[in-house]
């Protein structure tokens, strides 16, 4: 489960919205609760970097991954996950974020953006020992 406060929830999709028809993307910085269990406490928007496919693709840049994992430390916090949003597209991930997903046991969170509102909003747990027997698991967010 990922726990994620009200206005946090609602910060994530208004950044898809804000960056409609392009993708935005995000970093969560938290903590695990318990096994199973994480709670976001604080949002940092990254920029997205592609130079092709802005509307499909995002990438954040290893300079403000870097500067997100100095911040949490600062604040005893550590990256949980990602955000992005799906411009026209369903909150459901893709083979491309399949593939560019490396960060086991973060929760990647996926807003659909349909003609620049906010719609669904979906987590998938990135699961496996490896790169090479990593899957994505279906994660409930709970957002009050």
């Amino acid at each position: 489960m990922l726990k994620i406060a009200h206005p946090e929830f609602e910060a994530l999709r208004k950044h898809g919205e804000e960056t409609y028809p392009h993708e935005c993307c995000g970093i969560m910085l938290g903590r695990v609760v318990r096994p199973g269990e994480k709670q976001v406490v604080e949002l940092m928007r990254a920029g997205n970097t592609r130079t092709d496919s802005l509307h499909n693709r995002y990438h954040i840049a290893p300079q403000e991954l870097v500067k997100a994992q100095r911040e949490g430390r600062k604040k005893d916090l550590e990256i949980v996950g990602f955000y992005h949003s799906h411009p026209d597209h369903p909150a459901q991930w893709s083979k491309t974020d399949f593939e560019e997903a490396h960060w086991l046991g973060c929760s990647y969170v996926i807003t659909a953006v349909a003609q620049g509102k906010a719609e669904v909003t979906n987590s998938f747990l990135l699961v496996g020992e490896s790169e090479e027997d990593k899957f994505f698991e279906h994660e409930t967010i709970c957002h009050d």
